[in-house]
């Protein structure tokens, strides 16, 4: 039986997805479990598997169209009698959880009417309203006419521009991860009121600590932010009131000491969810931390991966940055900004100068969720942690 294949929803904020990749062709036959294609949405490339044994049959959409949730990008044939049906599609099986998008263009007549509407992919749309191209003006190149991104391209390299008014530079569209990016941290930036504490942790103890431990065998590497993550994993254990999250519904307590971690990449920043921190030890947070990251760099990173969690900690100590205010991440509470290791003088407890090894660390926090004392008291607890490192490597 002849059967959609659809772009899939894959998390509750994800409109709409790129095609990047077709990984069958059509007449191929493919198994059950077998990728079929990838789409790149929510800040990673998704490779889409196959529920059932089938053959690809037509594909309509074009590697690198940008397309609404729910928009048939091919057919497929179960095998199943009732050739010549279009039934509803069954693979992959993210499809299961992909509702149709609020709006979703329909097949447009061989001639456009007055007045009706031009079928047009969103990213052709997004740079015609940054370029100033009417719609109107654009010869669609895709099927049944649809306008594409290189269609309102080509209108706009031919358009006259004034000098006067022109800004100098190269301007290009953004791809759909900074476009993500950006969406959800605006997003992040208007809707959550977020308030911001700063602190000192001193690591003299911790820096002698991972030196030692270090030099100790060669398997395992210990890095500060194995130590930041573990820290922030038992304060999450130790205080469970501090680990929730507001939502539409209402404010909902996470069960485990779950940890985001901020990622740097070529691409953007990405954000994987280290699970249960708090009851693992050191070596299991640097272990859990060493696979994600792997799979950040792979480009293998599931939207699943990036899900759930209070807190992330951002730690930018490598780019000699004192203090770093974080903006919050979707969905979560809480962001721990991690800056340099300085060494200064501080006076000890006779008045005499002593040099420090002090970390600069701010949390930003949503105020809809936590209070200023009860966030302070939160954070106390890591700077004691990181202060008196042993207590991390007890589990």
């Amino acid at each position: 039986m002849r059967r959609e294949l659809l772009v899939p929803k894959l998390g509750l904020t994800m409109t709409e997805g790129t095609l990047v990749e077709w990984m069958v062709q059509p007449g191929d036959a493919f198994q059950a479990g077998q990728g079929i294609f990838v789409v790149e949405s929510e800040k990673a490339a998704n490779e889409i598997g196959a529920d059932a044994d089938g053959v690809l049959l037509e594909v309509v959409a074009e590697v690198g169209t940008t397309l609404a949730c729910g928009s048939v990008i091919g057919y497929w044939d179960d095998g199943a009698a009732g050739e010549g049906v279009v039934a509803p599609a069954a693979t992959p099986a993210a499809q299961a959880v992909c509702a149709p998008a609020a709006e979703v263009l329909a097949p447009a007549p061989a001639a456009l009417q007055a007045g009706q509407r031009v079928p047009v992919t969103p990213l052709a749309r997004r740079i015609a309203g940054q370029r100033g191209v009417e719609l109107a003006l654009v010869t669609g190149s895709g099927p049944r006419g649809r306008i594409r991104a290189r269609d309102v391209l080509a209108v706009s390299e031919a358009q006259p521009h004034s000098d006067a008014a022109a800004p100098t530079g190269n301007l290009r569209a953004p791809t759909p991860l900074e476009r993500t990016i950006a969406q959800r941290l605006t997003q992040a930036k208007q809707q959550i009121p977020h308030f911001y504490l700063s602190v000192e942790a001193e690591v003299s103890a911790l820096m002698r600590l991972r030196q030692e431990m270090n030099a100790a065998q060669t398997q395992q590497k210990f890095t500060l932010n194995h130590f930041v993550l573990a820290a922030v994993g038992q304060a999450l254990e130790a205080m469970p009131q501090v680990n929730r999250v507001w939502t539409d519904q209402g404010i909902l307590s996470l069960g485990a000491s779950d940890v985001g971690m901020a990622v740097n990449t070529d691409k953007g920043l990405m954000v994987p969810v280290l699970r249960a921190v708090g009851q693992q030890s050191l070596g299991g947070v640097a272990r859990q931390s060493a696979a994600l990251i792997a799979r950040v760099q792979a480009g293998r990173l599931s939207a699943a991966e990036m899900q759930g969690g209070a807190i992330t900690v951002s730690n930018a100590g490598m780019h000699d940055v004192s203090y770093m205010a974080s903006i919050i991440n979707p969905g979560q509470a809480m962001i721990l900004g991690v800056g340099s290791v300085r060494e200064l003088f501080r006076p000890d407890d006779g008045g005499q100068p002593v040099i420090r090894r002090e970390m600069g660390m701010v949390l930003s926090a949503d105020h809809r969720v936590l209070d200023g004392v009860t966030a302070l008291q939160f954070l106390k607890r890591i700077v004691q942690a990181l202060s008196q490192p042993a207590g991390l490597l007890v589990q």
